[in-house]
Order: structure tokens, then C-alpha cells, then sequence
């Protein structure tokens, strides 16, 4: 039986309009978890590398981050490990269903080949990806299960997906082929050292500071680490650190850790890399005899990505401001701005979490309650959903505020109406 499922339609229909709710919600929290989380803004604060192992020359903070923003690597393969623990409650699995119907529903196409769906299974766990890269326009990356693989490959104007645990496959020519932008993957996916730490270094401005902090071996190259922290209070972000190829300039690991310490939530780095061209046939793909094979359709623009892959700049919106981040969403506008943004999506609908009513609203309340601690102010009631890094208050009038802020902020937030 599904989850509340009942003889009487009155039930089951409040049944589907919160799980349709709670997609929605999901839909619009899973990009500020995987993606806002590392989009904070950047003071350059000159600091000198201290002593470490390797020993390489002194750097300031300003000069690594225009060595970051000047890396041109074009031919890499290598292996990457990416850990995200953000405290989630265990739900049965219930996560994965919502992760994967919130992609869908931001236009996924129901085959589980659709990387806008696959991909958001980097939310959570710990995976291996094996990455490959011959210039602009031949990319592949593997997300390695114990009995199956899911690739995605790009090679000119072909983009291929292949799920070969479904043996689906799907297709999309990229009309923007030979332009220099990277969109073989949805663009609030990061999924490798470099992509994050783009996205860390987007936005520049005084509400954080930046050091060199000694240096590093990361797949047996030597780097320097970059540590950022924010300055702001309210933030429930604790530091970023990125090591940073000591030659190349490309970033080789990425690991975000809370302020109330502990393990790392977003822990992302190369355990091999090469920078040696890859061979022609990495980026061959023939669907297998038997592959259901699902077609974009011939001229269809993948998801554009913001700025220049490794610029360090936003490709829309202001330095700090956000607003680049909901571009496209309806009632979608960002409050603050640094560490201490947060974004409120409003569906003017004027309805949130069922409360109350009804025998089946109160044991879907009770369930939701459960999950989250419930909160007054002067804006009514609402209820707060945390994890160890991203919070979100749902008010009972169908405002969403979240961010990587404390539970605290995101009640003032929506007590000041903004």
C-alpha cells in the first residue's frame, strides 16, 4: 500500500496534495543543499602559507585564488570520493523517492536515465566517480555503484546518459555545441572538487575571510590549502577548504564542516587524477542491444551553467546578492546576502503543512512534526526542518524560508515579513 493510502477520497486526496507539497518543497530546498551551501561570498584576506608538508613556496590567499581562477587544465582523468552527510532522518528511503521526483518534476522525463533525477543521489551517502575530460567538448563522468554504473557522456554536440542498471539510455543534441561553456550535467549538480569550489568563489565581498593554511598531498599531488570561513554570525557553516594543485591550480578536494563541528558535511576529492589526454574511445558510447533509449529531441539546449567553468564570477546577479539563485522559479527571492542568505519561496497559494482538521490532517501533521520542531511567531506558525547544515521553516500559510542559517535566523526572517 502506498503511504496513506485509504478507502475514503476525501483522505487520500489531502494525502496527495501534502505529497505533492512536499516534493515541491524538496524541489526548491535540494538545490540550496547541494549547491548554496558552497555559494557563500568571499573577502580576500591576504595570509601567508604557513610551513607544511610539502614544502612549496609561500602564497597569499589573493594569489591562489588568481591562480584558482587561471587554471586551464583541459585533459584530466582521474577518480573522485564524495561524502555528504547532512543528518538527514532516516526515512526508509523516502528521500531518495523525494530527491528523485523533486528533479523530475523540475523537468525530469520520467527515465532513469534523465541526469536531472540521477544525479540528485549525490544529496546523500558516499560515492565514487570516475571523471575523464579532452577539452571543451569531450566529458564523461561515471557514478560507480557495487553492481552497475551510470555515465554520462558528452562528446561535440552528443549527449548520452546510460543507467546500466535499467538499461535505459538517454539522448540530447547540444545546439550550443562549440561554445565554450560546460553543460553535460544539470547545473545544480556540482560533482567535483572544481565545480564546488567555482561555486564557493562565485561571489566576492567582505563577509568572509580567506587564508592559506598550510599545505597538502591529495592524489599525490601537492597542494595548497585554501581555508574560508564565514564572519557573519547566524551561519551554520564552520569552514570550506579547498586543497589546490600546487602546479596546475585546479582544485583537488573540497570539504565543508559544520559549526557545531563533527564530521565533515560535504567531504569531495580526487583519490587518482592524470593529466595525461585520454584516450578517443573514453567518449564512445553505442547503446547497448535492447536499451530503452529516451530522445530529447534534436537542437535541445541542455541546462546552462553560470559563468565561465573555474572564473570564480557569477554568471547572473550581483556579487553577493543572490540572485542568480532563482532564476526562473515563481516566488522565488532571496533576504540577506553572504553566508546569511536565505531564500523564501512563496507559492501564493496561501496553504503549507496540513494542521489540524481532520482525523487524516492530524496524523499527517503528527508524522511532519515529527520530522521537525514547530515554531510561532508573529508570522503565525510554521514548522522547522533541519539537517546538520541547511534549515527550512514551511510556515502554515505556504511560505518556505531556508538557508544555511540557524533556526533562530529563519524565524526573525519571517517575522520581519520580508
Amino acid at each position: 500500500m502506498a503511504p496513506y493510502e485509504s478507502d475514503d477520497s476525501t483522505r487520500a486526496d489531502e494525502a496527495e496534495d501534502m505529497r505533492a507539497g512536499r516534493r515541491k518543497a524538496t524541489r526548491y530546498v535540494v538545490p540550496v543543499t547541494v549547491v548554496g551551501l558552497a555559494a557563500a561570498t568571499i573577502g580576500l584576506v591576504p595570509a601567508l602559507a604557513d610551513s607544511g608538508d610539502p614544502d612549496l613556496p609561500k602564497i597569499t590567499a589573493q594569489q591562489l585564488i588568481e591562480k584558482m581562477a587561471k587554471s586551464d587544465v583541459q585533459q584530466l582523468s582521474g577518480t573522485v570520493k564524495i561524502s555528504t552527510d547532512l543528518g538527514l532522518p532516516d526515512l526508509g528511503g523516502l528521500e531518495s523517492s523525494f530527491l528523485s521526483g523533486a528533479a523530475q518534476g523540475s523537468g525530469g522525463d520520467g527515465s532513469s536515465a534523465d541526469p536531472s533525477a540521477k544525479l540528485m543521489e549525490l544529496a546523500s551517502g558516499t560515492h565514487t566517480l570516475r571523471v575523464a575530460a579532452d577539452g571543451e567538448d569531450k566529458q564523461k563522468l561515471s557514478l560507480l555503484d557495487k553492481a552497475a554504473e551510470y555515465s554520462i557522456i558528452r562528446n561535440g554536440a552528443d549527449v548520452w546518459a546510460y543507467d546500466s542498471a535499467s538499461n535505459e539510455a538517454y539522448h540530447a543534441k547540444d545546439a550550443a555545441s562549440g561554445e565554450k561553456s560546460d553543460k553535460a550535467r544539470p547545473d545544480d549538480v556540482p560533482a567535483t572538487p572544481k565545480e564546488m569550489a567555482d561555486e564557493a568563489l562565485k561571489a566576492v565581498d567582505d563577509t568572509t575571510s580567506v587564508a592559506v593554511d598550510g599545505t597538502a598531498q591529495v592524489a599525490g599531488r601537492d597542494a595548497y590549502k585554501l581555508v574560508i570561513k564565514p564572519k557573519q554570525a547566524g551561519s551554520t557553516v564552520g569552514a570550506i577548504t579547498i586543497a589546490v594543485d600546487a602546479k596546475t591550480g585546479l582544485p583537488l578536494k573540497f570539504t565543508l564542516t559544520p559549526a557545531k563541528g563533527g564530521s565533515a558535511v560535504v567531504d569531495a576529492g580526487f583519490t587518482q587524477v592524470s593529466f595525461a589526454k585520454p584516450s578517443a574511445s573514453t567518449f564512445d558510447f553505442t547503446p547497448p542491444k535492447g536499451t530503452k533509449v529516451t530522445q530529447d529531441g534534436d537542437g535541445a539546449k541542455l541546462p546552462e551553467r553560470s559563468g565561465k567553468p573555474g572564473s570564480g564570477k557569477p554568471g547572473s546577479g550581483k556579487p553577493g546578492s543572490g540572485e542568480g539563485l532563482g532564476a526562473g522559479l515563481d516566488g522565488l527571492k532571496t533576504i540577506g546576502k553572504g553566508w546569511s542568505t536565505i531564500v523564501r519561496l512563496d507559492d501564493g497559494g496561501g496553504s503549507g503543512l496540513p494542521t489540524g482538521g481532520s482525523s487524516g490532517n492530524s496524523d499527517v501533521s503528527g508524522f511532519l512534526n515529527s520530522l521537525g520542531d514547530h515554531v510561532t511567531g508573529s508570522f503565525g506558525s510554521g514548522t522547522v526542518f533541519s539537517t546538520r547544515l541547511v534549515n527550512a521553516l514551511i510556515t502554515d500559510d505556504g511560505k518556505v524560508y531556508a538557508g544555511a542559517v540557524t533556526k533562530d535566523a529563519l524565524v526573525k526572517a519571517a517575522n520581519a515579513g520580508k
